[in-house]
C-alpha cells in the first residue's frame, strides 16, 4: 500500500533520495510544493516525488511497493530516476509506452555566473521590447499565462507567487513574449521555467530575461538553478554562464499497458 506523506514527515525521505541532487526534490522534502507517496511513514523503503510536470522515483527497485510507484506513475510527465535499475524497470513495464527523452543537467556552482557578464547581456535588449519584473498586475496579464501557465503554476496562487516567486518578463506592444521565472524553490534557491512566444524568438530574448532573474538571484544569494530540456536551451545556458555537467534521461509515459 501507498500513503501520501504529509510535510511533517517528509524528512523520512530524505535517505531514499540522497544519490538525487535535483533541486525540485529538495523542494518538496523541504515542504515548499509538490506531493510525496511511500510505502511506509515511518520507515519508508520507496518513494514518489511530484512536482509540476517531473516525477521522481527512488528507493528498493525489486520490492513489490515499487512496482505499485511504477504502475501508478503519471502520465505525460517526465519520469527521473535513482538509477538504471528503475529505467530497466520502466523500459520493460511499458515497452513503447515509454517515451525516452534527454535532458540536461548544469554544475551548480555560482562561481561561474558573473553580475557584470550578466548585466551586459540584459542591455542587449533591442528597443521595441521592455524588461519587467513579474509583480502587480503583470502577473494578471493574460498573455503571460497564454504563453506558459508553468511561471506561477506551482504556487498556490498569484499571490502566493508574489510572495515566495519571483521572475522576470519581456513585452512587446504591451503583450509577454517571453519569460524566466522559478519554476520550483528551496531553500536558498529556485529552479528556472523560460519560455519564449514562437514569434520572437532567436532575438535573445530568453537570454535577457534570465540573466535578469539570475541577478537578482545571485545580488539576494539565492541560487538560480538551469537544467535544460533541449540544446537550444543549452546554448541559452552557457552563454548565461553555466557549464554542463551530463546528459541525463528521462521518461515520459504516454499510456497504460
Amino acid at each position: 500500500m501507498l500513503y501520501e506523506v504529509d510535510k511533517k514527515h517528509r524528512e523520512r525521505l530524505i535517505p531514499l533520495f540522497a544519490q538525487m541532487h535535483d533541486t525540485m526534490i529538495r523542494s518538496c522534502l523541504e515542504g515548499h510544493m509538490g506531493s510525496a507517496l511511500a510505502d511506509d511513514l515511518d520507515a519508508p523503503t520507496v518513494a514518489q516525488i511530484v512536482v509540476g510536470d517531473f516525477v521522481f522515483l527512488a528507493g528498493d527497485v525489486k520490492s513489490k511497493a515499487a512496482r505499485k510507484l511504477l504502475e501508478g506513475i503519471p502520465l505525460g510527465k517526465l519520469v527521473i530516476t535513482q538509477n538504471e535499475e528503475w529505467k530497466a524497470q520502466i523500459e520493460e513495464l511499458y515497452k513503447e509506452c515509454a517515451v525516452k527523452v534527454t535532458r540536461y543537467a548544469f554544475k551548480q556552482d555560482p562561481n561561474f555566473l558573473k553580475c557584470e557578464h550578466l548585466k551586459s547581456l540584459i542591455e542587449n535588449l533591442a528597443e521595441e521590447y521592455e524588461l519587467k519584473r513579474m509583480e502587480g498586475d503583470l502577473l494578471k496579464n493574460a498573455s503571460l499565462h497564454a504563453l506558459s501557465e508553468d511561471f506561477t503554476a506551482q504556487f498556490d496562487s498569484l499571490e502566493d507567487f508574489e510572495k515566495r516567486g519571483r521572475g522576470y518578463c519581456i513585452l512587446y506592444k504591451g503583450q509577454v513574449v517571453c519569460g524566466a521565472s522559478s519554476y520550483s524553490i528551496y531553500n536558498g534557491g529556485l529552479e528556472i521555467e523560460v519560455d519564449t512566444h514562437p514569434s520572437h524568438r532567436r532575438k535573445g530574448l530568453a537570454t535577457v530575461a534570465t540573466a535578469a532573474l539570475i541577478l537578482e538571484c545571485l545580488e539576494e544569494g539565492i541560487y538560480p538553478s538551469y537544467d535544460a530540456a533541449h540544446l537550444a536551451s543549452v546554448g541559452v545556458a552557457q552563454k548565461l554562464g553555466y557549464q554542463l555537467e551530463r546528459p541525463y534521461d528521462t521518461y515520459i509515459i504516454n499510456k497504460r499497458l
